[in-house]
This record gives C-alpha cells, structure tokens and sequence, in this order.
C-alpha cells in the first residue's frame, strides 16, 4: 500500500541534498567551532557561511542571526530573554506586561503562562475571531503603559490561517514613537515565523518585529536545529549559561551539521523563488503576504482541490479558518459526528498521515484550544483534522485522501452513533 504524508506542518522530510551538504560535517569536518585550530576554523566558517545566507534570506545583519535547537527554543529565548533582560532594569510598580494571543504554539503561550503563574509579568491573550484571525486593532487596544512585549505567530499552525504581523508592527511601532518623546519603555515585537518561512513575506523591516523565530525542519531541513531573529538593540539575556557562543546569547557547542542542513535547505527555497516564473497574483488562492512563485500556486490549487473534495464528499464536514486567509499548504476541517484522533488512526490504517489539533487522553476527548479559542461549538472543536501539503505532495495522493476518506467517516459515524 502506498502512503499518503500530509503532515508537512508537523516536520517535513530532509531533502537529499541537504543530507548530501551536511554529511562531511559529521565525520571530515568534525571539530569543535570554538577551537582555535584548523579543524575547528573549518567548522567554524561552515557556520559563518550559514549565517550570513540565513541573514540574506531573512533580510537582516548577519549578527542579528541566533542559532538555536529549534523553534521552541528560540521562542522560550525570545520571550524569557526579552523579560529577563528588561526586569533588571524595572522601576515601575506594576509587572511588565505581555500581549498575545490564545492560539499561540504551546512554546510561547505556556512560556507566557509560566511568567505569569511565577509573579514575574502581567499578561493579556486576545482570542481571535471565529474565522482564525485575530484583527490588529484588539492586539493594539490590549497594551497598557507597562506593556513591553507583543508576540504574535505569523502563521497558526493548526489552521493555517496568517495573522496581521505587518499591521500589527505599525500599530507598535506608532506606539512606540510616541513612547520615545517622553523616555518610556519601549515595547518589543516577537513573531513565531516557522510556519510562514517557505512561503511568506518574514522580513524584519517590512513586518516590524524585533524577533522572530524559524527553524529548518519545516523547510526540508533537519530537526533540531532553528533560529531567532534578534534585532541590534533589543534587549535580551541568554538562557542558557556557559561559554560565549552565539555572541553570549546563547551558550554550548553549536550543533554544526544542523546548521549546514539548516543554510542547504534554505538556499533550496531562496533557488526556487529566483527561478519560479512570474506569476499573476490570484487572490482566492495567495493573499497579499505570501511569495507569488510555481510551488506556492502548486500546492495551493492541491489545498484547494483537497477542501472542495473533502466539503462535496462528506457531509458535516466544515472548513476552520478564513479560505482568503490560509497559508498556501494548510486546511484544517472539522466532521461534526467524529473524534479526530479516531479519523487519524483510521486514516492511518489506510496507509494516509494526518494529524489532530486535539489532545487525547484516557478519560475523554479534550477540545482543540486553538479552534476552542475561535469560538467554534465543541463538535468541531473536537474534530477537527489538519491536512497539511508539501514539496512532495500530488494530485494522485489528494485524490487517494478524497477516495478514502467518505468511507473512514460515514464507518465512524454509524459506530459512534
């Protein structure tokens, strides 16, 4: 039986030629980056060459690069560094104060969740509206005069729906000129990109963020190894103590053969919006945030290929996010009737990958927060499956899902009764 993988938003598949760049790295090219000596001046200029590139990619200094072991780290580091660093030097009487949303990554909102539980902030999470969007102006209307931090993910990894970063980094940015004539506080701006990075516009410049994290097994490179984006100025302690890595703001022997992977696979994407035909902009299927090229439209008419199939084939079957909104390889549908862990592992037995915004356990069936967030009545909040495309997704493999899936439903339905 072939398989179906359409769960590209949990981890893609290493492409064979990031495996070809970093395997010198694990065994020629061996030495520890920080030696002074000619196998650790090798590593060492593997990870300057990488940097600089992800720095062009990105749009940003080569020093405002901070490699880290991936997206939850960068995210815990953008977040606990910016708080930490900021409350050495607090005078007010009231904690600082962070803004973001209830759908977040779990990175960031238990990051959040733990400030606050430990006295250490005051914090606000603007839900979003029920078609997965937050709108900007309740990001904006939730700061305080003791707000320091905004952290807003660019792209929602369960629904896929693209938030307003752009708007959102001119509101900040206004509030912060206006911060600056009287000497206050300024307020930072953090974006959890990882999901945005293939194929959404995520310079720093033209969004407004301070921070922003990516990691490279989303982009067909390997796990454990991501980014943060680190604006010059912005205030932020390590985590992590020991040596003098990373420009001191992140301590241990960097993880070499990732971060070869991670500039193979970066380039991969940077090669493919250079050669991709031009392309008109056809708005029912790219908004305005994403890079017009070949795979983007590909994988976009696959998407919107599989949600047609899906809502004309199955009955109760309803799409969770905005359509004009959605990042080119996300649906997120609900099939009111069915708990999406048993679609998963029917679906799974089928030779076909999905996966769940719900968490299981042995009692009952959780909702998923990120569509509880939104407002959606419990019956999709509980099953709702995301469908995520990528580089190596068909037309034949969508039309596989489209044939199998009816059946796996109507099967699930008449058992739950």
């Amino acid at each position: 039986m072939d398989k179906v993988y359409l769960d590209y938003s949990a981890t893609t598949p290493v492409d064979s030629r990031v495996v070809d760049e970093m395997q010198p790295y694990f065994s020629n090219v061996f030495g520890n980056p920080s030696s002074l000596h000619s196998f650790g001046v090798e590593a060492k200029r593997a990870i300057t060459e990488a940097r600089k590139f992800l720095a062009f990619f990105v749009g940003c200094h080569d020093r405002e690069i901070i490699f880290t072991s991936g997206g939850s780290e960068s995210d815990n580091l953008a977040i606990n560094g910016v708080i930490d660093a900021v409350g050495l030097n607090w005078q007010d009487e009231e904690l600082p104060h962070v803004v973001t949303t209830a759908f977040e990554h779990k990175a960031v909102l238990n990051t959040i969740k733990e400030l606050e539980a430990s006295g250490k902030i005051q914090a606000t999470y603007v839900r979003p509206e029920e078609d997965g969007v937050v709108r900007s102006e309740k990001i904006l209307a939730a700061i305080r005069d003791n707000t320091v931090l905004v952290s807003v993910m660019y792209v929602n990894s369960e629904v896929g729906t693209i938030q307003p970063i752009r708007e959102i980094g001119l509101g900040v940015a206004r509030v912060n000129e206006a911060r600056e004539r009287i000497g206050k506080q300024r307020i930072y701006f953090h974006t959890d990109a990882i999901q945005a990075a293939e194929f959404l516009q995520i310079g720093p410049n033209y969004l407004g963020v301070d921070l922003l994290t990516i990691t490279a097994h989303k982009i067909y490179g390997p796990k454990g190894t991501g980014a943060l984006y680190v604006r010059k100025g912005t205030p932020i302690r390590s985590q992590v103590n020991g040596g003098s890595q990373e420009y001191g703001v992140r301590a241990g022997t960097e993880n070499v053969p990732g971060i070869v992977g991670f500039h193979a696979a970066v380039v991969l994407v940077a090669e493919h919006r250079a050669e991709s035909r031009p392309q008109k902009r056809d708005e029912a299927l790219l908004c305005k945030e994403i890079y017009v090229d070949d795979e983007a439209l590909r994988i976009a008419k696959l998407r919107d290929m599989l949600i047609e199939g899906v809502l004309r084939g199955v009955s109760g079957a309803y799409l969770n996010g905005d359509r004009t909104q959605l990042a080119p390889h996300i649906a997120n549908i609900s099939f009111v009737g069915v708990e999406s862990e048993a679609i998963v592992y029917s679906l799974d037995a089928k030779g076909v990958a999905v996966s769940s915004g719900s968490a299981c356990t042995a009692v009952e069936v959780e909702p998923s927060y990120v569509l509880e967030s939104m407002g959606l009545p419990r019956e999709r909040t509980t099953s709702g499956v995301r469908f995520s495309l990528g580089r190596y997704t068909t037309p034949a493999e969508v039309k596989r899902v489209m044939e199998v899936l009816p059946p796996v439903i109507e099967r699930l339905r008449k058992q739950h009764g």
